[in-house]
């Protein structure tokens, strides 16, 4: 049997589409519902699904006063506050093409957007850092734009672009990635596949107003549903999570390991009587982590994997429970493949993750890189550059990036692997693992962990024999006051030999 998932396509995009119409479409069915609750120690930010939908064609129909046009590119330089999802919606609304950033990016790194992109506008808070453009929006301007008339959704085909978000490309260099309209609706294969979200959810998102994740997870799909979304106000400390969370009756949680692993730190029990389950996305949830909310909430955490080209595709749910360490399995809709060089591999075979070109999630292009596009197909398969492995009922292993597979020996071992089995020895509270040089041409596998202080050298070797193959088995334990990640929140594996220092003679 080959590591093939195809249980059929899923149901065309209608069209003609607008992806803000989708997103809003059960505003008018409930106009008073609570669309939106900042929440605060003291009491939350009510939007009603009115309040929401005429602060977006408000703002819809300022932008296109302000001399734009369908087509044009909006470089999006605002803050972590509600401005962000409003003119995000605002702009497609009326067929301009937001591109969301973070706040975080320097201005040198804007220049190259902006370079890149040729922008028609910056949305621009003055607070946020960006290069310099001939023309700009304040803050202050978008603001006003909610008052005014409401425009007419822009409809049209649901294969045109809606907008465009940056992520690191196979060479490293940030790449745009251009999505169409239709991308909110592939979404819809996350509500049962991933989310078990229901009209009646209120589904707190952790991130930032200004985050992708957030942005799509927090805050588009609830939308979609006509469920309640409860973002924390900026500045919520992780600690303070618990306590909002039972504050506000949420339901459903969603947020990157890092927040999860924050939360159980040091508590026995979380007491959060509304919470039905939680979201976990941005990197591989160790088993350790997941066993341990469990044992304090008494919930689940249902994992997803997805890419910015595709979002998730791969997820555990409420109805289909992931087994032991693996992702879950591609959601009801997709196709997904296991490929090595010849095509879809047998299945338990290791390969590297594939979905189907026709999935209406995949982005259109690379805006800065089309030809790299077709580097990344196989057929009509796009490569994620992940490798994993499909079990015979279609539930997949992730076992890490192509160009974070160890080789140490001759073999090639999955960091992952290595990762997810250290993860459950007492006193580590992050793992992350990878082949460094100890002289020339000579690479063993090194482990580089956080917790409250070194560990036992001998303890873990001894732990390890009995955990991993030989050639699966760190070499070198180095401890670190924190593991190097990047601006979301990732694990940079690669980063980690730069700790390692190779023994003297």
């Amino acid at each position: 049997m080959l590591s093939i998932f195809d249980q059929g396509s899923p149901t065309p995009c209608p069209t003609p589409f607008n992806l803000a119409a989708h997103v809003l479409g059960r505003a008018d069915h409930s106009p008073d519902k609570v669309a939106l609750s900042i929440l605060h120690p003291n009491g939350a930010q009510d939007w009603t699904y009115r309040d929401l939908k005429t602060a977006v064609l408000g703002t819809g129909t300022g932008l296109l006063r302000a001399g734009l046009k369908p087509g044009d590119i909006a470089l999006m330089r605002l803050g972590n506050t509600v401005d962000f999802p409003i003119a995000y919606l605002g702009a497609i609304a009326v067929g301009i093409v937001p591109v969301p950033t973070s706040s975080q990016l320097t201005e040198p790194e804007t220049a190259k957007m902006i370079d890149e992109l040729s922008p028609a506008v910056i949305l621009r808070d003055p607070g946020v850092a960006c290069a310099s453009h001939s023309k700009q929006i304040g803050l202050d301007a978008l603001k006003a734009m909610r008052s005014l008339p409401p425009a007419e959704f822009d409809m049209g085909d649901p294969e045109r672009m809606a907008y465009v978000v940056y992520t690191s490309g196979t060479s490293g260099k940030p790449r745009a990635v251009a999505h169409a309209h239709r991308a909110i609706w592939a979404r819809q294969m996350m509500v049962d596949g991933w989310y078990g979200l229901r009209e009646t959810d209120r589904l707190c998102h952790a991130g930032a107003f200004n985050w992708t994740y957030t942005l799509g997870t927090g805050l588009m799909d609830p939308w979609t549903m006509g469920a309640t979304a409860l973002i924390p106000a900026p500045g919520t400390e992780v600690a303070a999570l618990p306590a909002l969370l039972r504050q506000h009756g949420a339901t459903i949680f969603a947020a990157a390991p890092g927040v999860y692993r924050k939360m159980v730190q040091g508590r026995d029990q979380i007491g959060l009587p509304d919470l039905r389950h939680g979201l976990c996305a941005g990197e591989k949830l160790s088993r350790a982590l997941h066993e341990q909310w469990r044992k304090a909430t008494g919930t689940e955490l249902f994992e997803a994997y997805g890419m910015s080209e595709c979002s998730t595709f791969i997820s555990s749910s409420p109805d289909h429970p992931a087994r032991g360490d693996a992702l879950g399995q591609p959601q009801p809709g997709r196709r997904v493949a296991i490929l090595g060089p010849d095509g879809p591999v047998p299945k338990g075979q290791e390969g590297t993750i594939a979905i189907h070109r026709a999935d209406p999630g995949l982005m259109l292009t690379y805006l800065n890189a089309p030809d790299e596009v077709e580097t990344r197909m196989r057929g009509e398969w796009f490569l994620t550059g992940d490798q994993g492995a499909m079990a015979v009922d279609g539930q997949i292993s992730y076992l890490g990036r192509d160009d974070d597979m160890m080789n140490a020996g001759g073999y090639r071992v999955s960091p992952v692997e290595v990762e997810a089995a250290l993860s459950r020895f007492p006193g580590i509270t992050q793992v992350g693992a990878a082949a460094v040089e100890v002289k020339p041409d000579t690479f063993v596998i090194a482990a580089f962990y956080t917790g409250p202080e070194k560990l036992d050298d001998a303890a873990l070797r001894t732990y390890v024999e009995a955990n991993l193959a030989r050639y699966k088995q760190p070499r070198a334990f180095i401890h670190l006051p924190a593991l190097p990640t990047g601006g979301n929140g990732k694990l940079l594996r690669r980063a980690l030999p730069a700790y390692f220092e190779a023994p003297t003679k």
